[in-house]
């Protein structure tokens, strides 16, 4: 498959972005794109940038966060992390993770799937709402008193409910709401079956509606700690059947910029623009850059039904 890949954005020399910038949600606003990046501090916390485009390629970028924790908020003390957008009627629905640490005597849970074993890290799926990108406004932790991250919304409402894909490290779960508020703790939808997702597999970036069904970019990560972005096509009135999934990666690291960074060997895509029928996939590289991939969205879906 031909696929096109460029580095567009770097962190700038400035405190808050002093680590990296990377794991991006896109949207189309006023005929310009639309980006909120995870930018981490050099005090490891991190914030929301904003940065707008006329042609998806080329940012411009903003001094300073455009949202960042709430210091009122136990869950999110530690920052806010991988924002994914998606638009449902005239909201703009940015979920996130919030991410915070368990009281010490903790028995620790997620350290297999983090970086820093035997931290009892607390972290919680959460959701913010805009219409013009300039105020945010809280909608708050959205599925209560569970550990669960890589959240992305659909942007329509399917069997009179609201979906939502969230990761209960090692598989893909799927939830339901009324109100786009509060969520069910979910079912397993996918879990790992090939060497390249061995260790564990998530959403990356909300679901695009098609002719043949909902397309999900998943990511899959190896038992050597390789992120790689994968496919799956969901039944269009039922997402709670998969109906294709990929056997190997559309997407695997290959450019220095993905091979090396705080995290090596990672690319790890969370917004999704469709233009003429091409895929624009922007992705972190390595935890500190934002790439950006085009490849063809026919050629996607036969990959997956072929």
């Amino acid at each position: 498959m031909d696929i096109k890949r460029k580095l567009i954005l770097e962190p700038r020399d400035i405190w808050w972005e002093g680590n990296g910038i990377f794991n991006p949600g896109v949207a189309e606003y006023q005929g310009r794109i639309y980006m909120l990046y995870r930018a981490q501090g050099r005090d490891n916390i991190s914030r929301f940038g904003l940065a707008v485009s006329e042609d998806g390629e080329h940012f411009e970028r903003f001094p300073l966060p455009i949202v960042e924790s709430d210091e009122r908020n136990p869950y999110e003390r530690l920052g806010i992390e991988d924002p994914r957008i998606t638009k449902i009627g005239k909201d703009y629905y940015i979920t996130y993770t919030g991410a915070s640490v368990y009281e010490a005597s903790h028995h620790d849970t997620l350290a297999p799937s983090l970086n820093t074993p035997g931290v009892p890290w607390r972290v919680r799926a959460s959701a913010l709402r805009t219409r013009d990108f300039q105020s945010f406004e809280k909608v708050g932790v959205i599925i209560p008193d569970l550990d669960t991250k890589n959240t992305v919304l659909f942007n329509r409402q399917i069997r009179g409910k609201y979906w939502l894909l969230h990761r209960i490290s090692p598989a893909i779960f799927a939830s339901v709401s009324d109100n786009l508020k509060r969520w069910d703790g979910g079912y397993q939808l996918m879990s790992p079956q090939e060497e390249w997702e061995a260790s564990k597999v998530g959403a990356a970036c909300p679901p695009l509606e098609t002719e043949k069904g909902w397309l999900l970019f998943y990511h899959g990560v190896d038992r050597k700690s390789v992120y790689r972005i994968g496919a799956a096509l969901l039944d269009r009135e039922n997402p709670a059947f998969v109906l294709h999934r990929t056997k190997t990666p559309l997407l695997e690291p290959v450019e220095p910029w993905e091979k090396r960074g705080q995290i090596n060997n990672v690319v790890f895509v969370t917004g999704l623009i469709e233009r003429r029928g091409m895929l624009h996939l922007y992705y972190g590289g390595g935890d500190q850059v934002i790439g950006l991939a085009k490849l063809p969205l026919d050629a996607v879906l036969e990959s997956l039904t072929s």
